[in-house]
């Protein structure tokens, strides 16, 4: 009898002891760019890391379009600025003891996955290998998210061949491997045992179905029409299948809904991959797991992740959710995605995570300028863009008019548009009453032509009411293209109404909103760009009346620079320079991120010239500050010139 309690003990406790994290979330839409050179690296901090660690997560899978960020054959090298930004976040996590997997995320779900992949697998994890193998137990290492439409055994041979190949490189970070068949844990059973022993077995749920994807575009069919579905079954709730998926799988789907609707069919289906976990005494992991929100009903999609939640934990299964943000998130429908406003309790509490107190957000108008784009997107706006042809670069490193990185733009079509998206909506009407302006320098090259500047307001409920612009036209003749910086600042007051586009043309109407402002875009509005070339950097919304810069002294350099900081990260001290044209008073300040002062650094009249200060990681009370993001404030001529710094201990 005591053999046969140990035998089961170690069953339903392997995984837990060959897993050391148990619940997390997959971070989505951050490091899935078609380059590394457009990735929104800004879209998400060690802020946010530290949010998802509060609300009582221990990993994080981080879904990365890898496969886009390397180099032709034969050796496929990985683009350095992708460890540039990885890096960064790697530290993050390890700084607050995070798992975090680097998940292979390249992946089309109307592309089936070839043999020949194995050309480009085993050089790509054989440097993500060679850069991470000094790294911490916390970084683990997923092989390739849902290989699809290649056979279990073409596959597995594959996945073996890799990890053979990180092996001979990294003998001490976990690697996931899945099975084919989109990780479906159905396909577990048809996995080997791999002779690593320090391996963790991956799977997918999102059954049934119907329930967990209706209104999702992506499928084949596409669900967009299929709404109302209940979980569990119900008789009285079940909306009836729409003409568009009549005659297709959904239609069957949903005729036998009242078997498969149910939870004893979710606990079947996960009782696949206990058995595997159990029968090879292996360790197992739901990488993925998710209800879209859309088109799904609330309190039905809390009662699944409660289900599903607590059905893995009785298993010792660990998971993570798909995903934090997003159409299948941790937040309101519909929300700024605000992690103090925003929360969708109820389903924190589905899900035995913590409940932060949520507050009522009462939008105010921005009362100071704020950098649209300083190396980094700024905090809280997001990149868009549309593009035709061309090439746009968030991170160029060609010349920066200050700091690492500017952004290029060059042969861009007719109506192409650089967009930046506030997230939540910008209130800047006192702004534009206090004559405050877009600020920015530029360079360009080739062909000299006009471009323009537009403000886009938000489309409300009203029926007539559109989303509509304030236009400022860059004309060829206002800079030179002769590949030389130069400053440009335009009023808000001097834009003009635009109209709107929304699904046809609407001529202004005096309607725009500055107190609901959506977009700023740069757009290739009044012809193409072809054979133009721009650059963009230190892009503010920024007082000129402060500076009191004359019209003609625009295109000269900025009276005051905050020029560098190294070593960035740093560990002890960081060296910041900045230099003075002129003698002047200034004030070098150090902020957290949530905008509070941490230390003076220096304030007081100082001479023209090139200058430095030392900061010891210390705040004005002389108690060490921990590891994480500061950023550099130098406020000089009643204006400010900002740097991000990162303090790792």
């Amino acid at each position: 009898m005591k053999r046969f309690l140990w035998w089961i003990f170690i069953l339903t406790s392997g995984v837990w002891a060959l897993t050391p994290f148990k619940q997390g979330v997959n971070l989505t839409n951050w490091f899935q760019a078609s380059s590394a050179h457009r990735i929104p690296f800004n879209a998400f901090d060690e802020h946010d890391l530290q949010n998802i660690q509060t609300l009582g997560c221990d990993v994080i899978r981080l879904p990365l379009n890898l496969q886009a960020m390397i180099g032709k054959a034969p050796d496929y090298p990985v683009d350095p600025l992708l460890f540039e930004l990885l890096d960064r976040v790697v530290s993050w996590a390890e700084d607050l003891n995070l798992y975090l997997i680097l998940d292979n995320h390249s992946f089309d779900p109307n592309v089936n996955t070839d043999t020949s992949i194995v050309r480009e697998l085993i050089p790509l994890w054989k440097q993500i290998a060679a850069h991470y193998k000094n790294r911490s137990k916390y970084v683990l290492y997923e092989i390739l998210n849902e290989p699809h439409g290649i056979s279990d055994e073409a596959w597995n041979a594959i996945q073996q061949e890799v990890v053979q190949a990180i092996r001979s490189i990294d003998t001490v970070h976990t690697i996931v491997v899945g099975p084919a068949g989109w990780n479906s844990y159905t396909n577990l059973q048809y996995m080997p045992q791999y002779a690593d022993s320090n391996l963790l077995y991956t799977f997918h749920f999102y059954e049934p179905f119907v329930f967990t994807h209706q209104g999702a575009s992506w499928t084949s069919p596409s669900m967009i029409t299929l709404s109302g579905v209940p979980f569990p079954y119900s008789a009285s709730r079940m909306p009836a299948c729409p003409a568009d998926l009549k005659g297709t799988w959904i239609e069957n789907a949903l005729n036998d809904y009242p078997n498969h609707g149910t939870v004893g069919y979710v606990r079947q289906q996960l009782d696949m991959a206990f058995r595997f976990a159990q029968t090879r005494n292996l360790p197992i992991f739901c990488g993925e797991l998710g209800v879209y929100m859309p088109n799904s009903p609330p309190s039905d999609r809390v009662i699944w992740y409660q289900i599903v939640r607590e059905y893995l934990a009785q298993h010792q299964t660990p998971f993570t959710t798909w995903d934090y943000k997003g159409g299948f998130g941790l937040f309101e429908k519909g929300s700024n995605e605000q992690f103090d406003y925003d929360l969708n309790i109820p389903l924190l509490k589905a899900l035995g995570l913590h409940t932060p107190p949520q507050k009522i957000f009462v939008p105010l108008p921005d009362s100071v300028g704020f950098a649209l784009y300083d190396d980094f997107f700024g905090r809280h706006i997001s990149a868009t863009e549309y593009l035709s042809g061309g090439q746009l670069d968030f991170y160029n490193r060609q010349n920066p008019h200050r700091g690492s990185y500017n952004l290029y733009w060059s042969n861009a079509g007719q109506y192409n548009y650089i967009g930046f998206d506030f997230q939540p909506n910008k209130d800047l009407s006192v702004l534009k009453d206090r004559n405050f302006a877009v600020d920015f320098w530029v360079r360009a090259s080739g062909q000299a032509a006009n471009f323009v500047l537009r403000f886009i307001d938000t489309k409300t409920d009203d029926a007539q009411d559109h989303p509509w612009r304030m236009d400022y036209t860059v004309r060829a003749s206002d800079i030179d293209w002769d590949g030389t910086w130069q400053h440009l600042q335009i009023k808000l007051k001097d834009f003009k109404e635009g109209g709107s586009w929304d699904n046809g043309w609407f001529n202004p109407q005096g309607k725009f909103d500055w107190s609901a402002v959506d977009l700023f875009e740069i757009v290739a509005g009044q012809n193409s760009l072809q054979g133009s070339e721009l650059w963009f950097d230190d892009v503010y919304i920024a007082n000129p009346q402060a500076v009191g810069l004359a019209q003609q002294e625009l295109k000269s350099p900025a009276s005051y620079r905050l020029e560098k900081a190294y070593p960035n990260p740093f560990n002890g001290n960081v060296r910041i320079e900045f230099s003075l044209s002129s003698q002047q008073h200034l004030r070098l300040e150090v902020f957290d991120i949530r905008g509070q002062k941490i230390r003076t650094l220096t304030q007081g009249l100082l001479t023209a010239g090139h200058h430095y200060v030392i900061w010891d990681g210390k705040d004005n009370r002389a108690r060490s500050v921990s590891s994480g993001i500061y950023f550099l404030r130098l406020l000089a001529s009643g204006n400010h010139s900002e740097q991000k710094i990162i303090l790792m201990r």
